[in-house]
């Protein structure tokens, strides 16, 4: 018998035929709302939509373009400076703070963008208190909190953490060796810092930088509410006020053509450069801060935290205890059960189509199978009202022509048979997450030896029994992974859902945004309280991760074989 290579299979010639086929059905079934979107721009609008598109379209660039660059400098410098503390200083409380860093993922942007206007608005508690503290009348000066400023500082605090996790990740992963080289010619810290440690750490800081623009990208909760014109509130505008699918899609290609910019531009800065991991001497040894240094790193680390997570979530739950949702009983039972009912499905859903296309690539790990892994993967950088758009049209027309067919032969009207269900909310959120959950099961099929499915066909095994009777006790942690975190980005979805659900149907997020946007917040906090009360628990796993990775970070070069600290620290924040 022939010895198994990693990555394949001598089985049945049937199952090399059959994955790739699969594949490719599931990506074009999940490319479809791209496809869309990008065809639209070859179409005609009305006149006036296109005078309305010629007006509108430099200011909508224009916001987009400066809340990208104000986001990304502010992630930058919290994520970056952050991470810089709590891998390279020892201070009291620094392990807290590891963990603290991580909670603003749990608070989704709008539920931020709500609190911090209530709080701040000229009747909120902030300035009714400076009033009565300082005798201030009207005039005095107060930062707009409704504004492209306001907007940059909430999604900063709630985008940070995507930085501070690669950027962490990566200073982990820097030789001792190569700082100690640094000090020995001279350079204090925070030389080192610039001239050496940041730029080793670039792969994994862009990376971060990318996915927070991505996520700014995807907004709509926050500038919507915050009055900001944007290409995200532009689509919603143009699709809802104007009644225009092209003019919408028109849009939404402009915002896919900002993903698509974000990504090439990180190609292209790297050039030819590689970043290859030096032959590591063991970690860089931590300095110790102590007394007033100590304690101001402390605060330095404590205070994005305070700002993405402490103050929103504490805000919510003072509300909810004295106000809360009057609607308290069975119709916010309907909710959360709407809610929960959609999430588990696309979670569940993502999960097996993962873990098809995940084990079927790892079969046949073909060209063809690699290419259908990365179209299946692109749903997760376009925001959520451009797959609602490109999901809409081609459901839209489909449910048009059925309803001429059965008035013209069987004389009834069929109504909405796609476009106006749940199941069209599932779909959008498959084509959204499920990149999250393949690479979550694709790494967890890396760690399984092949060794083991040569075993099993030893044993006269198909890759069918091989797959329940091997890798999927193996797989659970995993899986449960990969559900989770599908679970509770469908959780908070807002501009997706807010567009195809169906008549008469709320979730949790959308029963936040409709309270929020009638500055009604008191009522909105118990659904919001709600939401990111999920929210928190992918963040344990991620606290998990984090001291995991900081347990192998300390161990001494001989007690780590080969990279297996690189490898697992990279693993955990992939």
């Amino acid at each position: 018998m022939q010895p198994l290579r990693k990555g394949t299979w001598p089985g049945p010639a049937r199952w090399q035929g059959l994955l790739p086929a699969a594949g490719l059905g599931v990506a074009a079934a999940l490319a479809l709302p791209v496809l869309t979107v990008a065809a639209s721009v070859l179409q005609r609008t009305a006149e006036e939509i296109t005078e309305f598109l010629r007006l509108v379209l430099p200011r909508y660039v224009a916001n987009t373009l400066w809340l990208l660059a104000g986001v990304g400098a502010g992630t930058a410098v919290v994520g970056v400076g952050t991470a810089w503390l709590v891998s390279r200083y020892r201070f009291p409380g620094h392990r807290l703070a590891e963990g603290l860093l991580l909670l603003p993922l749990a608070v989704p942007a709008y539920l931020l963008a709500y609190t911090y206007a209530d709080l701040l608005q000229y009747s909120g508690p902030v300035q009714s208190a400076l009033r009565a503290w300082l005798g201030w009348e009207r005039g005095y000066p107060f930062p707009e909190v409704r504004s492209l400023g306001g907007a940059v500082f909430v999604l900063t605090f709630v985008l940070y953490p995507y930085v501070y996790m690669l950027a962490r990740a990566a200073f982990l992963d820097q030789s001792a060796g190569v700082l100690e080289v640094s000090r020995t010619l001279g350079h204090g810290a925070a030389s080192t810092f610039f001239r050496v440690a940041l730029p080793l750490a670039r792969p994994g800081i862009v990376a971060g930088l990318t996915l927070a623009g991505m996520e700014v990208l995807a907004d709509f909760g926050t500038v919507k509410y915050f009055e900001l014109d944007t290409l995200a509130t532009g689509v919603y505008l143009v699709w809802f006020s104007f009644g225009s699918v092209v003019g919408a899609g028109k849009l939404a290609a402009c915002l896919m053509g900002f993903v698509v910019l974000l990504v090439a531009l990180e190609r292209l800065s790297r050039g030819r450069r590689r970043f290859d991991p030096l032959p590591s001497r063991g970690r860089p040894a931590a300095d110790h801060l102590r007394g007033f240094r100590g304690f101001a790193a402390l605060g330095a680390c404590l205070l994005p935290p305070a700002l993405g997570f402490g103050v929103p979530g504490g805000y919510l739950l003072w509300m909810a205890w004295w106000h809360g949702d009057p609607l308290w009983g069975p119709a916010f039972v309907r909710f959360a059960q709407n809610t929960f009912v959609l999430a588990a499905s696309a979670a569940a859903l993502a999960v097996v189509v993962a873990t098809v296309l995940a084990y079927g690539l790892r079969l046949s790990p073909t060209p063809l199978m690699r290419f259908v892994a990365r179209v299946v993967s692109l749903g997760y950088a376009v925001p959520g009202v451009v797959v609602a758009v490109g999901i809409l049209v081609p459901f839209g027309w489909v449910d048009n022509a059925l309803d001429v067919w059965a008035r013209r032969w069987l004389g009834l009207s069929t109504g909405l048979v796609l476009s106006g269900t749940a199941a069209t909310l599932v779909y959008a959120y498959l084509v959204r997450f499920l990149a999250v959950s393949l690479n979550t099961v694709e790494a967890g099929l890396s760690r399984i030896r092949p060794t083991l499915e040569g075993a099993a066909r030893t044993l006269g095994h198909g890759p069918a029994s091989v797959l329940v009777r091997v890798h999927a006790p193996l797989l659970r942690g995993s899986v449960f992974t990969a559900a989770l975190l599908v679970f509770v980005d469908a959780l908070k979805e807002l501009p997706a859902t807010l567009v195809l659900r169906p008549f008469n149907f709320d979730t949790l997020a959308v029963r936040v945004y409709l309270l929020a946007s009638d500055e009604r917040l008191a009522q909105a906090s118990t659904a919001g309280l709600c939401i990111v009360a999920v929210g928190l628990l992918p963040v344990l796993l991620l606290n998990r991760a984090v001291a995991r990775s900081r347990e192998v970070a300390s161990q001494p070069p001989s007690a780590v074989p080969g990279s297996t600290a690189r490898v697992d620290v990279r693993s955990e924040f992939a």
